[in-house]
């Protein structure tokens, strides 16, 4: 007999939350019965769609952590207010799937975390990338040991998409969104090399506003150092047209998966890979809905019919990669980076 599908609450219909809720709508796992949107004109917008879809509107994420039907709330926040929401939800007995990043600070990540153990909640979070075939294929590929020993990560995540956004969005506040390239994009990269190395240990990077005038950074140069020596070498535009790259080096040969186009309309990818004494191979993965795929794990479970993916030490090893990156950009100096149990 078929489950019933996991309902949600969506908090934040912006750009990303209406994207979100057409893809929960989209799947036989999921149902939005409720979107939450402070803002007042984005709130009428809401309940267009709402009239529509047959989901109600709130103002406050108070309304839907006190509605019963609700089992599970998805953040489309601002940042900041990702630790406090998810320690409300937690108490408030609903499972909780966060967009990236999970949080600003490593604290504030530890007792998102705990709170939602103490709950029994699932908590879920927005690195979709793993979720790619070409990601997952590449991951298989390491385990099975076919690039041998990993030497190092380059990585490139970039776009010009903000230009489109008016100054007081908070996606361009230093307040809100810390080195915006960071939370925008590279943070993606950050959790694909932990899926590949593991927690990082040290990190040295660089942030400047070269080609906007963006307070809080258009480009961002990170190296991770892993323990055992490997590297990886991560670069975030936001000003920049499109361009999208994730390449493993390795002992025995490499692997370099490309993105056609940006992940939020994915066209494929392109996958090159160069093992020792092989002729190189290029081919083409078509699109796929990893954003989907990422959402129907949650649900899943949520249902207890399978484990979430992605383990909240990978969550909490991103996080602190995160805040010391971002006091990296500070003082200019080589970080380390907070290291404990999950």
């Amino acid at each position: 007999m078929a489950q019933q599908p996991v309902k949600v609450a969506v908090v934040g219909y912006g750009w990303w939350g209406k994207t979100i809720v057409q893809t929960l709508q989209s799947s036989s796992r999921t149902t939005v019965g409720m979107v939450v949107e402070p803002d007042a004109t984005i709130r009428m917008a809401a309940k267009e769609a709402g009239t529509a879809q047959g989901f109600a509107v709130a103002e406050d994420i108070a309304a839907a952590l006190a509605d019963d039907t609700i089992d599970a709330v998805v953040l489309c926040t601002p940042h900041r207010q990702h630790a406090k929401q998810i320690v409300a939800a937690a108490r408030a007995g609903k499972h909780v799937f966060c967009e990236k990043p999970l949080c600003l600070s490593w604290q504030d990540a530890v007792e998102s975390v705990q709170a939602c153990r103490e709950a029994g909640v699932v908590l879920g979070i927005g690195h979709e990338r793993r979720f790619e075939p070409a990601v997952i294929e590449l991951r298989r590929r390491i385990a099975n040991g076919d690039l041998g020993t990993v030497l190092q990560i380059e990585a490139n995540f970039s776009q010009d998409k903000f230009f489109s956004l008016p100054p007081d969005n908070w996606r361009l506040s230093k307040e809100l969104a810390p080195v915006g390239p960071l939370s925008a994009t590279g943070i993606h990269l950050v959790d694909l090399a932990i899926a590949v190395l593991g927690p990082a240990e040290s990190v040295w990077a660089r942030l400047a506003t070269r080609g906007s005038n963006f307070a809080n950074g258009d480009t961002l140069g990170i190296m991770l150092a892993f323990p055992g020596g490997a590297n990886a070498l991560i670069s975030a535009v936001l000003a920049t047209p499109f361009d999208g790259r994730f390449c493993v080096y390795g002992s025995k040969g490499w692997i370099e998966i490309r993105d056609r186009t940006h992940p939020e309309h994915p066209t494929g990818w392109d996958i090159i890979t160069t093992l020792r004494g092989k002729e190189r191979e290029v081919h083409f993965m078509p699109p796929h809905p990893a954003v989907r795929d990422n959402l129907d794990a949650f649900a899943d479970a949520v249902r207890g019919a399978a484990a979430y993916p992605v383990a909240t030490a990978e969550m909490l090893a991103n996080v602190a990669a995160l805040e010391a990156i971002m006091r990296s950009t500070d003082t200019g100096k080589v970080e380390s980076i907070e290291q404990a149990a999950s």
